[in-house]
């Protein structure tokens, strides 16, 4: 008896270690199918109708015409405009606040905090109309003229976007040793050489990866522009939308758009390497 419960016994964790990679194709079915159904699908038939021309050739003739044509140009000059000023702008403001929020010590700040963890889930247009009631013709201060200009788009996208850079920024000050400051204060340091050369080093991969993300969700920003309706300004969503919906040009739609989502996983690419490098760089510290 003694011999067959140590035989059942040693039986046992092989066949617990077996099921799991029995069945493991078996888990992974169910989430393949529905990514595959409800994103590769519907990306297939974007990149094939990109190589469909109107009258139903098959080729590159699409892709030339729109690559070469002067809106294409203007859109991609202006979405890379925006994208890279709101990523600035949001690093600068964000990083200013995550700053006094967290070593300047007044009444307010943990609600502060927990305001920006409220803004992260509101939608973009909110804050256009939230603009249009402040700038609009109608508004509190009557400046339609820099509403609806790459201006008026820009500081909407700061205003929205910042909390995607301040949140992560507080959070890594917040894990800055204290004990860091006091050495460096002991040892005659100025508040601006403890700020550059203490605490920014240590803050400097979560700014990085907030930078990566809000200038990936600018680059596909679309209600804002959308819904303020400013005049000249014409980014990639903007220009899909208006050959896919207004004008019915589907291929011209799916060019953009396959450039769009090309431009989209790079710059995911390059959030996921800051992202990756900056928990290395926390392991190894921590070690």
């Amino acid at each position: 008896m003694t011999g067959l419960a140590l035989d059942a016994a040693s039986v046992a964790p092989i066949r617990r270690g077996t099921r799991p990679r029995r069945y493991r194709i078996g888990w992974l079915l169910p989430p393949a199918i529905v990514v595959a159904g409800f994103f590769g699908y519907p990306l297939v038939l974007v990149i094939l109708q990109s190589f469909t021309a109107q009258d139903g050739s098959f080729g590159l003739s699409v892709w030339a015409q729109v690559l070469s044509s002067p809106e294409f140009g203007r859109a991609v000059w202006q979405t890379v405009l925006l994208a890279l000023g709101s990523t600035v702008g949001c690093v600068l403001l964000g990083g200013f606040l995550a700053l006094v929020v967290a070593f300047v010590p007044f009444p307010g700040a943990t609600v502060l905090a927990r305001l920006v963890d409220t803004v992260l889930a509101f939608p973009s247009f909110l804050i256009a109309l939230a603009f249009t009631f402040l700038y609009g013709g109608a508004g509190v201060f009557g400046t339609a003229g820099f509403l609806y200009s790459p201006w008026g788009v820009l500081l909407a996208e700061i205003t929205f976007y910042t909390p995607f850079v301040m949140r992560p920024a507080l959070a890594a000050f917040s894990q800055v040793p204290s004990g860091q400051l006091d050495v460096a204060a002991s040892l005659g340091a100025r508040p601006g050489r403890v700020l550059w050369r203490v605490v920014l080093p240590e803050a400097l991969p979560s700014l990085a990866s907030g930078a990566c993300l809000v200038l990936l969700l600018t680059m596909n920003e679309f209600g804002i522009v959308l819904f303020l309706g400013a005049k000249g300004v014409s980014t990639l969503p903007m220009l899909v939308y208006g050959k896919g919906i207004v004008t019915f040009d589907f291929p011209s739609a799916s060019v953009v758009a396959v450039v769009n989502v090309v431009l989209s996983l790079a710059l995911y690419a390059v959030y996921r390497r800051v992202v990756g490098g900056g928990g290395r760089r926390a392991a190894v510290d921590a070690a």
